[in-house]
């Protein structure tokens, strides 16, 4: 099934909204924002499907205008079924001037025997602002399926005024690489991501601040890099889709926390 998804953000009176909205089955978007006066627009994207399934392609745009704010949140895990052909999804996201975007969607279950390809494209202005986080597991854990999917590769471009500035490529094949050798995830069943851009945030601060925070967390492994721009790429892994999703909500809730208070200091000056 093909299906696909355009949402367009807009402003009015610094209060950010959904201008338009179009999909397709089994796709749906809703308006979860709670407090009508916030700066930010609060979406949460649906799915009538129990999961991804093999010939599916979804094609994802959502474009954010100059000093907007879109927050999109996912309903569940994201399971991705067995397939012979595979499954594909491309999301593309414009963030003009000033704009942000925040996605932490919840981890992908590769299935047996599953193909699944997914490329994410954001495109930044100037101070434009990014959190994006991608967990996979090592499918259904409790059902005895470890690694038992075909291929899930994911590839993450991100352009800043059209210049490509940072490039992710996830590929896990696990009938091809021993994932638990050197250099894999070492015995490790899941692993998380972040990507968080921001210009005038102090990066050396954050990232001490962030690995003080994790070193708080048990069994699990963190690696923190200062990405080629102002922000920090992140990386996590772990034995529990729910232990990550839930470490990346705690850093994600920190991160904006210091955003808001650059804005603040912004704005008196």
């Amino acid at each position: 099934m093909k299906s696909s998804l355009h949402i367009q953000v807009a402003g009015r009176s610094g209060i950010s909204f959904l201008q338009e909205a179009f999909f397709t089955t089994p796709l749906k978007v809703m308006n979860i924002t709670e407090d009508k006066t916030d700066h930010q627009l609060q979406l949460m994207l649906m799915s009538s499907s129990p999961g991804i399934l093999d010939g599916d392609e979804y094609d994802l745009k959502i474009e954010i205008e100059e000093s907007c704010s879109l927050q999109l949140h996912t309903q569940a895990y994201q399971r991705l079924f067995t397939m012979k052909k595979g499954a594909t999804q491309i999301m593309n996201v414009y963030i003009e001037e000033g704009g942000s975007f925040y996605f932490l969607p919840h981890p992908s279950v590769p299935h047996d025997q599953s193909i699944f390809t997914s490329h994410n494209n954001f495109y930044l202005g100037n101070n434009s602002k990014l959190i994006f986080c991608e967990i996979l597991t090592c499918g259904r854990k409790l059902n005895g399926e470890l690694f038992a999917f075909s291929k899930y590769h994911s590839i993450s471009q991100v352009y800043i005024n059209n210049k490509l500035i940072i490039k992710e490529n996830l590929l896990v094949q696990p009938s091809l690489v021993n994932v638990h050798t050197i250099g894999q995830l070492e015995g490790y069943t899941h692993q998380a991501s972040m990507i968080w851009l921001q210009d005038g945030a102090d990066v050396k601060s954050m990232q001490q601040g962030l690995l003080s925070f994790l070193s708080t967390k048990k069994n699990m492994e963190v690696g923190i890099t200062a990405a080629p721009v102002n922000g920090l790429i992140i990386r996590l892994l772990g034995n529990g889709g729910e232990q990550l999703y839930d470490c990346l909500k705690s850093i994600s809730v920190i991160l904006k926390a210091k955003e808001s208070s650059i804005d603040t200091i912004n704005i008196n000056h």
